[in-house]
């Protein structure tokens, strides 16, 4: 039956909520950062950076001066980008025309000529930007920023490339609606939630939910010096300052806390607070996005939508040997450090006898020549063209994949994963690469990656037999991203022994990753709440909210966790997830009529037909009103023709609610949509026989048997609406199946005996 409690799991709201509206069908294919993120804003506010002239305009600090105020960006009012320049003029003049300096500005000239060439959007039904106040985005495309009502700013379906000097659709073929949660004009492509976050200095969000309009303000346009530095102290760059003042650094020289402050910005996350500050750990206020969906990362971890990298390098071997990102960028200028067309930024850790990385590791030594197996000069040479393949997203923005991970051509054919060498070699074939990479490279390509990709696959298409090598690929796991993605994926499977087990285990990881996992896999399981409450109190806010979500319904209302809850709960109320997310939470501690509130609102906030639908049906069914549930599934059926589900749901919830008539109706729709799914042809069958149209069950049943001939169930139905009927040898035959099926099966047994 379709589930009949208000408790919904964790995991299935973050796989069938989270996930949804981090990954839709029609996605935004632009730079936006963060779907599941900061309720944020957007009012036209300019900040004239040349009002700030110097970086200090207090006196140095005495021993009498007051404690001061712990730094944040938000304290940022004197120290723009353009007071810096004063002492730091050189790193400024690198800054200045970097993409994060242009993240986001006023027209400029080049734009201006552009705009002037602004196609007519009439078949769009709007009207071209003729003044757009912001330009989003620098290059390789930029997008101007058009004003909406409420204080919103939409980044156009309309993108504008430099290099070719022309205007593109970024969304390409796809033909996006109006209304849609994804068109150019709705929230999908809202710059005040989707872009601002990423493309600005200083942003506040001002959203109020009561009237959903935005106030926001900002300190400056495009990523400017505190974004990444933070806010030095008052003094900083006065003539009498102390060292301490002008020495100011939120990393401490730690190169990984400088990375975890690149994050949030290059990764798929959701943010967890909105008040992330640099030198922060990462972990305290996002939930980074790893490769359990397969419609965003292949099975081996290769990038498929849009990721911005940092999942790629948490999952790499080298990221987790300690390469971070200034190993290889210059952080203001956001070039490369050496040259890579010679091979010269690899090789620096690469060349004989190995670069010692931080955790203690040689890097492996490796001359291009002979491994690459193609001569000096040529793209098959270059470390890049085959570890760091090239998607394209936007239509026109590529993208390097940073997991660097080994070309396996092999699982193009067993997987349809794409392979660096067939991108080149397309002509000559793939079993031509698979025999050329066999050759070359052997028993290496047979390697743990392989057998984890393998698992990983095996377990995204829900097979039980793949329980047994993703637990194999676990054990030999040491890298905490995938470990936390193994356990991810393990979650259906939650109650196997083995992987209870393995769940528990990673309770105590010492990855946060690894233990939030674990958490929202152990969620599911009732009886295993009493080893979550530990982890209430656990260092990391990630894991501290994901066992604060499972035990949401006994925290008490004033305890620190449950503020915490409900901080993370009050983001991103503007979009349908937050919305939903909200609902989800009262919905769990029995609050229906509040969580169906929230759902309503959400469901006018998304696409038609979203599945913000099911959640209402599933929340109807829960307050005892199937008839009204199931109108929902066949609400949300009706907006997706190729869904079978939604109508089997509505047609149990109709039987629930004794309207047979509407049942069969839904039944025989869910068996057009999908004539495989046999169990709808067995209610079906069940649904007729009730009615007393005895060969029309029998038909269903025979079909439900047809496709599923080991399950007893199907030909036991037969055999008692044989007897039903008087056909006694018919009603032995069926039974027999029965028992061929299951030979434990009691009420196949009973029913021989009374024969």
């Amino acid at each position: 039956p379709p589930p009949g409690s208000h408790r919904l799991s964790p995991v299935d709201f973050y796989t069938a909520i989270f996930c949804r509206f981090r990954s839709p069908l029609r996605q935004p294919r632009r730079s936006w950062r963060r779907i599941t993120a900061w309720s944020l804003g957007a009012y036209l506010a300019t900040v004239a950076c040349a009002t700030f002239s110097g970086c200090g305009r207090s006196g140095p600090s005495t021993a009498s001066s007051p404690p001061a105020a712990p730094r944040t960006v938000a304290a940022a009012v004197q120290q723009t980008s353009a007071s810096c320049q004063s002492c730091h003029a050189a790193i400024h003049a690198a800054w200045a025309p970097s993409d994060h300096a242009l993240a986001n500005q006023l027209p400029a000239p080049a734009h201006q000529n552009a705009l002037r060439t602004f196609p007519s959007t009439a078949d769009l039904g709007t009207p071209a930007p003729d003044h757009p106040l912001m330009i989003l985005g620098h290059k390789p495309v930029w997008q101007p920023l058009v004003p909406a009502p409420g204080g919103r700013w939409q980044a156009h379906t309309l993108a504008y490339d430099p290099k070719r000097g022309d205007w593109f659709n970024v969304f390409g073929a796809e033909d996006r609606k109006p209304g849609e949660w994804g068109h150019w004009t709705g929230r999908g492509m809202n710059w005040n939630t989707m872009c601002a976050p990423c493309h600005m200095t200083h942003y506040k969000p001002g959203y109020d939910a009561a009237t959903d309009t935005f106030n926001s303000t900002w300190l400056e346009q495009g990523i400017g010096c505190v974004q990444c530095h933070g806010t030095p102290p008052a003094a900083h760059g006065a003539k009498n300052a102390s060292v301490s003042d002008n020495n100011y650094n939120p990393f401490a020289g730690d190169r990984s806390r400088m990375m975890q402050t690149c994050a949030p910005c290059h990764a798929r996350n959701e943010a967890l607070t909105a008040d992330f500050k640099p030198g922060d750990n990462y972990h305290d206020h996002y939930r980074v996005t790893l490769p359990v969906e397969a419609r965003v990362f292949y099975p081996d971890g290769q990038q498929r939508d849009e990721v911005f990298n940092w999942t790629s390098v948490l999952t790499s071997r080298m990221g987790h040997a300690g390469v971070t990102c200034l190993d290889c960028h210059e952080p203001h200028s956001n070039k490369t450090i050496l040259p890579v067309e010679n091979n010269a930024l690899c090789m620096q850790c690469h060349s004989a006898p190995g670069r010692k990385m931080p955790g203690g590791a040689l890097a492996v030594p490796i001359d291009p020549l002979s491994h690459s197996r193609h001569a000096e000069g040529t793209a098959g040479n270059q470390c890049v063209s085959c570890h760091m393949p090239t998607t394209a997203y936007m239509q026109r923005s590529p993208r390097h994949d940073h997991g660097w991970i080994k070309p396996d051509p092999l699982l193009t054919r067993e997987l349809g994963i794409p392979n660096a060498c067939s991108k080149c070699h397309e002509k000559e074939g793939l079993d031509w690469v698979i025999a050329q990479s066999d050759a070359w490279y052997g028993s290496k390509l047979d390697s743990h990656q392989r057998a984890r990709t393998r698992a990983v696959a095996a377990l995204q298409s829900g097979s039980a037999a793949a329980i047994a090598p993703a637990l194999a690929a676990l054990a030999r796991e040491d890298v905490p991203a995938w470990r936390a993605t193994l356990l991810d994926l393990l979650a259906p499977h939650a109650a196997e022994p083995a992987v209870r087990t393995a769940l528990e285990s990673g309770l105590r990881a010492a990855d946060p990753l690894e233990r939030s996992a674990a958490v929202r896999a152990l969620a599911t399981l009732p009886d295993a709440h009493a080893l979550l409450r530990p982890l209430l109190a656990d260092p990391v806010r990630l894991v501290r909210l994901d066992a604060a979500w499972a035990l949401s319904p006994e925290l008490a209302p004033d305890s620190a966790i449950r503020r915490e809850l409900d901080a993370y709960l009050s983001l991103n109320l503007d979009q349908p997830s937050g919305l939903a997310r909200k609902g989800m939470d009262l919905a769990n501690r029995g609050r229906l009529e509040e969580a169906r509130a929230k759902f309503e609102t959400a469901v006018t906030r998304d696409s038609p037909g979203s599945e913000l639908e099911l959640l209402i049906a599933q929340l109807l069914f829960a307050q005892q009103k199937p008839a009204e549930a199931a109108a929902r599934y066949l609400r949300a059926a009706d907006a997706r023709p190729a869904d079978a589900d939604s109508p089997y749901r509505a047609a149990l919830a109709f039987a629930e609610a004794r309207l047979p008539a509407d049942a069969e109706k839904a039944f025989r729709l869910t068996v057009t949509r999908d004539p495989s799914r046999d169990r709808a042809w067995y209610n079906l069958g069940l649904l007729l026989a009730g009615q007393s149209r005895q060969p029309e069950a029998l038909a269903a049943l025979a079909q439900a048997e047809k496709l599923a001939p080991s399950s007893p169930d199907y030909p036991y139905a037969a055999a008692t609406i044989h007897l039903r009927l008087g056909d006694r040898p018919a009603a032995r035959a069926a039974a027999l199946r029965a028992l061929a099926a299951d030979p434990s099966h009691a009420a196949s047994r009973q029913l021989l005996s009374a024969l």
